[in-house]
């Protein structure tokens, strides 16, 4: 049988942890059991420091995996274990930066926004195809033999990231992408991203209910009207869910409530990652998979093949429900029409109109 190769992340603090208690196990999450499951004694574990995106070292599997307890890392317990060999190791300065390998690597084939590499990098285990293992493999030891020192961000080596309560245990969940990420100019693109985030705000208050923007993004602002002055705009979220799915649900761009009841969530994917968007909402789905909100993805009229493109991917499409049967998809024109011809007689208009004009994610043929 052939030997994988398999993704094991690490923080720079429980990387340090995991030597200090003898390298000898390496722990995951209880969410990844089903996956750990197909990992076999003889396959590697390609160790990768998330903060500083380097890999720095092989481990040889050892056991099947089982479960245990036992505390080694401070933060999180890291449940579903293997028994393993550290095989090479790099200290820190000459790990290896995943960009470097960059043009050797399928993973970085064939993106649209170049940074959606980074989703495979959310979870482990999770395996390489073969090529890319044995590449990353070579790489290590080639450092060994001649390595390069590169400085790095000790603050982010040895962040602590935020962790929140979930139905899946303790999670991390991602603030939203600083102002500006994945910018482009597009002589396509017939809005802004703030002029879309207003519109559905007004709407939804036109329209007598409660409306919620991202907590990070109350201070901005269309042509002068700023976004925390909109009537009905709530200052604090019903707290029915969990903590992890409360902060995930807080930094989505626009909701529309009736009371304490999410109608609808909206994401503008205007020229940020589409991916990061996603992977915002699958986190929901994951964390919540019984959860009643209509989900929208809101985009220029020329990404609307990128959006369908990268929501039926794999990891989107096999979640339970699936990603594409939720989430609709509204063009920026066909939004800004529809709602200026109804503009007159909002208050008597039903907030069921949205689903109306949005369109479904799913493959045609479904």
């Amino acid at each position: 049988m052939k030997r994988k190769y398999w993704l094991d992340l690490f923080t720079g603090k429980t990387w340090e942890e995991f030597l200090r208690n003898g390298a000898s196990v390496s722990g995951f999450k209880k969410g990844r059991e089903k996956t750990a499951n197909k990992v076999r004694p003889g396959d590697y574990l390609l160790c990768y420091i998330t903060d500083i995106s380097r890999f720095v070292a092989v481990l040889e599997v050892k056991s099947e995996c089982y479960v245990d307890n036992a505390p080694i890392w401070e933060d999180e317990n890291f449940p579903i274990r293997f028994k393993v060999k550290l095989i090479c190791k790099l200290d820190v300065k000459s790990a290896i930066p995943v960009l470097n390998l960059k043009d050797e690597l399928s993973i970085f084939k064939n993106l649209n926004p170049p940074k959606a590499w980074s989703g495979f990098f959310r979870g482990s285990p999770r395996e390489f195809n073969l090529k890319d293992g044995k590449i990353i493999l070579q790489a290590i030891r080639e450092a060994l033999k001649h390595p390069i020192v590169r400085e790095y961000d000790k603050k982010k080596y040895w962040r602590r990231p935020k962790v929140y309560k979930s139905k899946l245990g303790v999670v991390t969940v991602p603030d939203t992408e600083k102002e500006g990420a994945g910018r482009v100019k597009s002589q396509h693109i017939i809005a802004s991203h703030e002029e879309i985030q207003w519109l559905l705000l007004k709407t939804g208050s036109d329209l007598g209910l409660n409306v919620w923007v991202a907590r990070n993004d109350r201070g901005k602002n269309y042509k002068g009207m700023v976004f925390k002055d909109i009537p009905n705009l709530r200052n604090e979220l019903p707290r029915q869910f969990d903590e992890a799915t409360n902060r995930t649900i807080e930094l989505i761009d626009v909701l529309w409530l009736q009371g304490n009841t999410i109608m609808a969530a909206f994401e503008i994917e205007h020229t940020s990652p589409i991916f990061s968007g996603l992977l915002r909402l699958s986190d929901l789905i994951s964390m919540q998979p019984n959860i009643k909100i209509n989900l929208y993805l809101i985009a220029p009229d020329s990404r609307r093949e990128k959006v369908f493109k990268e929501i039926n991917r794999p990891t989107f499409a096999r979640l339970k429900p699936p990603l594409p049967k939720i989430c609709k998809f509204i063009s920026y024109s066909k939004l800004k029409k529809e709602i200026e011809q109804i503009a007159d007689r909002l208050k008597y208009v039903k907030a069921e109109f949205i689903k109306e004009i949005a369109e479904s994610c799913k493959p045609s043929g479904e």
